[in-house]
């Protein structure tokens, strides 16, 4: 995707993308340390010949550069997987396999899909999940997880960072707490790794999974980090690559790759985080005074640098997506593993959004190569595009009215739910 520019009429050259939390463009860095590994360094890195063991030594040093960006104390402790499901998946059913008189498992309400599902398939099969809530900034009730654990739980699942609000969770205090039960703690980091710092060395976690493309990296491989003492049983069954962890031929050019886009997601961390946060500001605090009727969903402060989910009252997100796609510009309502279903967000429902506000969302996530001019573009699109939008529909209508009317009240939607 080359980059965008304002052209005179006010129109853009290319996409305007605003959906990193789905995936990322893979930097050119990336691209080019993977490229011999598709037709010059071609080798098996199971193979005793040199060839294959010049391919297992680029593996290695990928697995350095994962562990470091992680803080790993040791690059063994690092497992590569094909994607953040599969890492979720082997860390969860690994700790079950374990401990099988163990039959309660503890996560919460707005975890992503890949942990959600596979927690509400082990509910079918017999285990009882705890699923903790979350108040209406997104946070946890670190006394309810104090009061969920119990002799009987098997592991704690808790993400660092949640994928549609990027609201992030204090996984220290949270393994602090489920160390002093003694129960195994599992961590998805795939949205905070390579934007927050993380130091599973000095840190109660026990086993955390990452993806590569969600910080510039390649699609189709991922990491799962595993307690150097842990014993953990292979997810995968066969041959011994990974230390017979994880069994198949490794993705050699996505691992290296994924080493590649670590190392520089480590060492721009901090310069990214600073830009990154303060084109997110101006684009929040654009929006909200251009359009009256928007409100941020989760803590303002305690989320993700990159992250902006906004609602506007009344209105439909998939609608204000279709009118942004026609500008050009690329945004999300939530979680790309759940598009194209018709349901409100559970993240949003978990956090008892009021209903006016529930199906409006909007999930504009930047990344490295968004600018200024993108975030200008999109704030002179989008008060027109919600006005469009309120004319179309009847309570919109309600919501332009109320907003012109001093001292006019529409009762809120927000009455009608409970927490979800």
């Amino acid at each position: 995707m080359a980059d965008s520019q304002v052209l005179g009429d006010g129109t853009m050259t290319s996409e305007i993308y605003f959906d990193n939390n789905a995936t990322t463009r893979v930097m050119p860095e990336v691209f080019e340390a993977m490229a011999p590994y598709y037709a010059e360094l071609y080798g098996n890195p199971s193979s005793i010949h040199r060839f294959g063991n010049q391919v297992s030594e680029h593996l290695g040093q990928a697995r350095v550069q994962v562990a470091s960006l992680i803080g790993a104390a040791d690059p063994v402790e690092v497992i590569f997987t094909s994607c953040g499901t599969e890492g979720d998946n082997a860390a969860i059913r690994g700790l079950l396999e374990m401990r099988p008189e163990k039959r309660q498992i503890i996560t919460t309400q707005v975890e992503h899909p890949a942990i959600l599902g596979l927690c509400q398939h082990l509910e079918k099969k017999g285990y009882r999940v705890t699923w903790l809530g979350v108040d209406q900034d997104g946070m946890l009730d670190l006394d309810e997880l104090r009061e969920a654990l119990t002799n009987e739980t098997a592991l704690v699942s808790i993400m660092f960072a949640n994928n549609e609000t990027g609201v992030i969770f204090p996984i220290e205090q949270i393994g602090v707490i489920v160390k002093s039960r003694g129960a195994p703690f599992q961590v998805d980091a795939v949205q905070a790794a390579g934007k927050l710092p993380i130091d599973v060395k000095n840190s109660p976690v026990d086993l955390m999974t990452l993806s590569a493309h969600k910080f510039h990296g390649p699609k189709g491989v991922g990491a799962l980090y595993v307690r150097r003492g842990l014993t953990f049983p292979p997810f995968i069954i066969g041959g011994h690559q990974e230390r017979s962890r994880r069994a198949g031929t490794e993705n050699v050019a996505g691992i290296v790759g994924m080493g590649k886009a670590a190392e520089l997601a480590l060492k721009n961390q901090k310069y990214d985080s600073v830009k990154i946060r303060a084109l997110r500001d101006q684009l929040q605090d654009s929006l909200l005074e251009a359009c009256p009727s928007a409100r941020v969903n989760g803590d303002k402060v305690k989320r993700l640098p990159n992250t902006l989910n906004i609602s506007f009252r009344y209105l439909e997100g998939e609608s204000i997506l279709v009118l942004l796609d026609q500008h050009g510009i690329c945004a999300s309502t939530g979680s790309a593993c759940t598009a194209g279903s018709s349901e409100p967000s559970h993240v949003l429902r978990a956090m008892r959004t009021p209903a006016d506000w529930l199906q409006g969302a909007v999930r504009f996530s930047l990344g490295r190569f968004n600018t200024e001019d993108e975030v200008r573009f999109i704030n002179e699109k989008m008060p027109s595009i919600v006005k469009r939008l309120e004319g179309l529909s009847a309570l919109g209508k309600l919501a332009a009215q109320e907003r012109k009317t001093p001292g006019s009240d529409i009762p809120a939607a927000s009455q009608q739910g409970g927490r979800l």
